[in-house]
């Protein structure tokens, strides 16, 4: 006990500003959803947008998993003090980033035809469509970040992401207000009228957030070389193979893992969407919270991914000297800083459910639809930080696989049957969908917990 409680400061430290990035990457959604919320009959525009940005993060979340797989291989470099070989992997990064991009860009294209898969309101879909194309501009400046930052919070570097992150709030907050809503302005004797465009404007303001996010990156990678003397600039340009094979062998099932689990969310907004606009719109709204609240654990999982990489590292280099209880000790002091987290949101999905569904909508309909999911999520709170930390210690380790494995038989062989049953059969509709995830949660949380004990029983062998 008393070494996780010495590994608590530096991980905390390292996931404050990682956790202000996260809270601030998800407020892009949390205030496009508010604002479209604003629209007349908001159901419809907050259900587009809904669907639109469910199946954007089912792709792209899920393909850009791969590039999780630089967590294990830079923090483990920068770790052993290998700063030349971390440079090397984000050089691999960025061009396995760019490869995803592309194919994701050109299925968004073609939203169309996968939208009408799906059942739902026509106009729903209708204003679905040009959303989720407009997100589809944002694919590779994402992807591109998502590298760039892996190296930044590899070394210890954090504070520009979440300056990174915050600003470009701003910017979308504004390109938000300017696209949405129809505006007019009168110069001299001329009047400037811009159309407002609704949903559609909402993912082009997004795009160009993430635009803006990428760049912000690329400059603080070269101020941290710069200071340190990484030797980023120098290094050769050169594309390995076994080394873009070890990314994709590590990266895959991270991918998968996470195409898993967002996956499950597009399923439960595509099943949610065949009960109409306002059960669709009360679930977008308990997913936003839910999603808020998930992002803390998050970037704690990100840092006790890197505060566990480096113990490893640090035990490869310094066999003799390095502390043999560090990564155990970063582990759970990370299921204990999440778990206890969520603990204290599931309080407040509990005590003030209506008062949080109505920050979102005035619409009285949509708060009575949202209230209901906002109680079941609080029922897995706690068991959501468990499995998301303990995903990040165990990527640490080096072991995507069985995070993979067990939220493939938690999501998909038993929520997704169990809350199709719920819903159609039992007639409990959003809410029977939201117990299945519940149940999920729960189980990949006490899998991956005894997984993650397993695993340090390993790490305490000598070598």
């Amino acid at each position: 006990m008393t070494s996780i409680r010495r590994e608590l400061k530096p991980l905390l430290t390292l996931a404050a500003p990682l956790i202000l990035a996260e809270l601030g990457w998800n407020a892009m959604s949390v205030v496009d959803t508010v604002l479209v919320g604003r629209l007349p009959h908001s159901s419809v525009p907050m259900g587009a947008a809904a669907i639109a940005q469910v199946m954007f993060n089912v792709c792209t979340f899920g393909a850009g998993g791969v590039l999780l797989g630089l967590d294990t291989l830079i923090s483990q470099a920068f770790g052993a003090r290998e700063i030349a070989e971390a440079n090397r992997w984000l050089l691999h990064g960025l061009v396995l980033a760019g490869i995803v991009a592309a194919g994701l860009t050109a299925l968004f294209l073609a939203g169309p035809h996968l939208l009408v898969l799906i059942p739902m309101d026509a106009e729903v879909r209708r204003q679905a469509v040009p959303a989720m194309q407009g997100l589809s501009w944002g694919a590779l400046p994402l992807l591109l970040y998502f590298t760039l930052r892996r190296y930044l919070q590899a070394g210890h570097h954090a504070k520009p992401i979440a300056f990174a992150l915050v600003s470009a709030n701003l910017v979308n907050a504004a390109g938000d207000w300017l696209l949405i809503f129809p505006h007019a302005w009168r110069v001299g004797s001329h009047a400037l009228i811009l159309q407002g465009f609704g949903v559609t404007g909402s993912s082009w303001s997004t795009s160009f957030a993430r635009l803006y996010l990428f760049l912000c990156l690329v400059i603080a990678v070269l101020w941290a070389d710069r200071r340190h003397g990484y030797g980023l600039t120098a290094t050769r340009i050169r594309i390995e193979g076994q080394h873009m094979r070890a990314l994709v062998k590590l990266g895959a099932p991270a991918a998968a893992q996470v195409f898993i689990e967002v996956g499950i969310f597009g399923f439960a907004s595509s099943a949610i969407a065949s009960f109409g606009p306002l059960p669709l719109a009360g679930h977008e709204v308990a997913l936003q919270c839910s999603a808020t609240t998930f992002m803390v654990p998050f970037a704690i999982s990100a840092a006790t991914a890197v505060r566990v990489g480096h113990g490893i590292g640090r035990l490869r280099a310094q066999p003799d000297v390095a502390p043999k209880d560090a990564p155990a000790a970063a582990g759970w002091a990370g299921v204990i800083a999440g778990g206890g987290f969520m603990l204290l949101c599931a309080v407040a999905f509990f005590t003030i459910p209506t008062q949080i569904a109505r920050f979102f909508t005035p619409d009285p309909g949509v708060i009575g639809a949202a209230v209901p999911l906002l109680a079941i999520a609080a029922c897995f709170q706690f068991f959501d930080g468990l499995q998301t930390t303990l995903t990040g210690a165990l990527r640490g380790a080096g072991n995507t696989t069985a995070p993979f494995l067990t939220q493939l038989i938690c999501f998909w062989v038993v929520a997704m049957p169990l809350g199709a049953l719920l819903a159609f059969h039992f007639k409990l509709g959003a809410a029977g969908v939201w117990m299945g995830l519940a149940i999920a949660l729960a189980g990949a949380a006490v899998v991956m917990t005894y997984v993650w004990w397993k695993t340090t029983k390993r790490l305490a062998e000598p070598a």
